[in-house]
């Protein structure tokens, strides 16, 4: 690990004379001035001599940043609420289901103990071709060394959203959750503040793989504002992967359902991972299952739906078939559940 200056601001005006030193040209990913939270994630990296940040800023002391709260107006999560604290909270195990289970099933338990849910959308893909530096070939890491992993073995590598540049599957499972659920996400620049839709945040790697978010080298999450809407509580998360504990997943699935009497999809919401290079919005199956009666049947159309624009390459092919599964299965389960 190289050497680095560590601060740890109690407040705003704190943190932002400290960000003056950093550049903002930059994207967050490369910036000279970086956060900390649980560490969960840049700790690995930098250890890996993946990302050199040359200050680590710890916004634990920030206010209050881990609040979990749930009322009238829907659930804030505040970015330092930890994983695991969120996952059993009563409230969100009952009215936001699917957030309790893509939090439940993520890494392990100690590592949920300490991860931050803010911390946790932003964790970088588990690429190895970029988490080795010995491989140069790596647009993400090293813009325009090329993509060691389009010719190399890419079993766990995504077949939607990709481009010429990078193939690397975004790891997390709570950001298909959040994208289910309309959820927004607060940004904060020193005191000054900008909400977002959360399916706004993760940028498609496009040209440059490297600009993983619209987030500023200066700007921080401070958490997220999940709507009290109808299908909230008819919501379930489904992971597959090789191994049921610590493993990121080969496909998933997010689902939530504003249902009908007698099996009728008022409207669904429909979020995809394991099989994308960010957190996938699967919108054309979400447009075809409003106003129909779910049912098997309808199930595997919509699914066939979710994939039709898949690009699979030589190790992975089989993430489409295992996706249109595992997507069924959700929609399934999905609308079973009672309310």
């Amino acid at each position: 690990m190289r050497p680095f200056a560590y601060y740890r601001p109690a407040s705003s005006d704190a943190l932002e004379a400290i960000l003056a030193e950093s550049p903002r040209n930059a994207p967050p990913t490369a910036a000279k001035a970086q956060f900390i939270a649980g560490g969960t994630t840049i700790l690995d990296l930098m250890k890996l001599d993946v990302v050199r940040p040359e200050i680590l800023i710890d916004i634990n002391q920030l206010g209050d940043l881990a609040a979990i709260e749930s009322n009238s107006d829907g659930l804030r999560l505040g970015a330092l609420a930890r994983m695991d604290d969120v996952s059993h909270h009563p409230a969100v195990m009952r009215e936001y289901p699917v957030i309790a289970q893509s939090l439940d099933l993520a890494a392990s338990l100690q590592i949920r103990n300490m991860a931050s849910v803010g911390g946790n959308v932003l964790q970088r893909t588990r690429c190895t071709y970029f988490r080795d530096a010995s491989w140069k070939a790596c647009n993400k890491r090293s813009p325009g060394s090329g993509c060691a992993a389009m010719d190399g073995f890419n079993r766990a590598h995504a077949v939607l959203g990709t481009s010429p540049q990078c193939i690397a599957t975004y790891p997390g499972d709570f950001a298909q959750a959040l994208i289910a659920l309309d959820a927004q996400v607060e940004i904060r620049r020193g005191r000054k503040r900008r909400d977002v839709a959360f399916a706004d945040l993760h940028r498609p790697p496009g040209e440059r793989s490297d600009v993983e978010t619209s987030l500023a080298a200066d700007e921080m999450i401070a958490g997220f504002l999940v709507p009290p809407l109808a299908w909230s509580r008819r919501s379930r998360f489904v992971k597959v992967r090789d191994r049921e504990s610590y493993e990121f997943a080969l496909a998933s699935a997010a689902v939530a359902l504003d249902m009908a009497p007698g099996g009728m999809v008022n409207e669904a919401r429909i979020a995809l991972g394991g099989v994308a290079t960010i957190p996938w919005r699967a919108r054309e199956a979400e447009f075809f299952l409003a106003k129909r009666r779910l049912s098997p049947e309808v199930a595997e159309q919509a699914a066939e739906l979710a994939f039709r624009h898949a690009e699979p390459r030589q190790h992975n092919a089989f993430k489409i078939a295992l996706g249109r599964r595992t997507l069924e299965r959700a929609l399934l389960e999905t609308a079973s559940i009672e309310v």
